[in-house]
């Protein structure tokens, strides 16, 4: 029976993170030709095909992509061993690398990641992109993690076999209410007293956006638009500068509420925003993430989150 060779699972593990064979075989110290050979050999030995080779690109396989996160798992405890024997300490921090959709409000992710920060083991990278460049980076191991307001497992964008890829946990749902200027509230109530304003509303690929127009549509209401905005950063500025009506979850906007620049005119009644962790499937994942994962109390991190 054939045992596995450490050292080729170590080229591997190392183009398959890096990306790029020629900059890795510059690093290592070898002949791309080389590299390219004890990879290959790997893949004799364990009879399966790592890489998609399309002229001078390297896509994982789906059992490329299995045995990376055996790889990872392999050679993180390595170093924990090696700093453990060199040393006679423990292992240090743990470091996490977390995808954030560039569409999401600051301030729910801030409140969700703020219990890891106070954890002195854990190191986070956190990088913003849009969901395309996050789903990519994820199935190259380059993200532990994505923290999304799309569930991709059910996005009629992706086909069938792209959804069976992930696994999607629902971490909180943020209520969503029309906030506006202290000045501006309406004195009488919804409908009647709205159909004159302007409005600031999400993009109508949100699923807020299709939400409210629903509910404009149930009241009989054609909303007088000003402007839209996919980005939750772009809706919190329009709403605090436009003096327009604004459809977003009051936690976007939690320091104007705070400070009276804006106020909460009117919960829409069943509107959520929904937030999810995205994992690829049988991926290894930090411990410290799991952790924070399993955790019920999850909702209760964030501010405004409502069952």
């Amino acid at each position: 029976m054939s045992r596995l060779n450490y050292h080729h699972l170590y080229y591997f593990w190392r183009v398959a993170t890096d990306g790029n064979l020629t900059r890795v075989a510059k690093a290592l110290h070898v002949s791309q030709s080389a590299l390219s050979a004890q990879i290959r050999q790997l893949e004799d030995n364990m009879e399966v095909t790592l890489f998609d080779r399309r002229g001078r690109g390297l896509t994982l396989t789906e059992a490329g992509q299995r045995v990376l996160a055996y790889a990872q798992d392999i050679f993180a405890k390595g170093e924990e061993l090696e700093a453990l024997l060199r040393r006679g300490v423990e292992p240090g921090a743990q470091n996490l690398r977390i995808g954030v959709l560039s569409t999401m409000s600051r301030n729910f992710v801030k409140a969700l990641v703020a219990p890891l920060l106070k954890n002195p083991a854990v190191r986070m990278n956190l990088y913003s992109a849009d969901l395309v460049s996050l789903l990519d980076g994820m199935t190259k191991h380059r993200l532990d993690l994505v923290f999304s307001n799309v569930n991709v497992v059910a996005d009629n964008r992706l086909d069938v076999a792209e959804q069976q890829v992930w696994q999607s946990q629902l971490l909180a749902r943020q209520p969503v209410s029309i906030v506006g200027p202290p000045n501006g509230k309406p004195a009488e109530g919804f409908p009647e007293g709205y159909r004159e304003k302007a409005w600031i509303l999400p993009g109508r690929s949100s699923d807020i956006r299709s939400a409210f127009d629903g509910f404009c549509a149930l009241w009989n209401l054609d909303p007088v638009v000003r402007a839209e905005a996919d980005d939750m950063a772009m809706l919190r500025l329009l709403a605090r500068d436009s003096g327009a009506l604004s459809v977003l979850p009051p936690v976007v906007v939690r320091d104007e509420i705070q400070q009276g620049t804006l106020v909460e005119y009117l919960p829409l009644p069943n509107v959520f925003e929904s937030f999810y962790a995205i994992t690829v499937k049988r991926q290894f994942m930090p411990e410290a993430l799991a952790t924070l994962l399993a955790n019920p109390e999850v909702e209760t991190l964030l501010p405004g989150a409502q069952q």
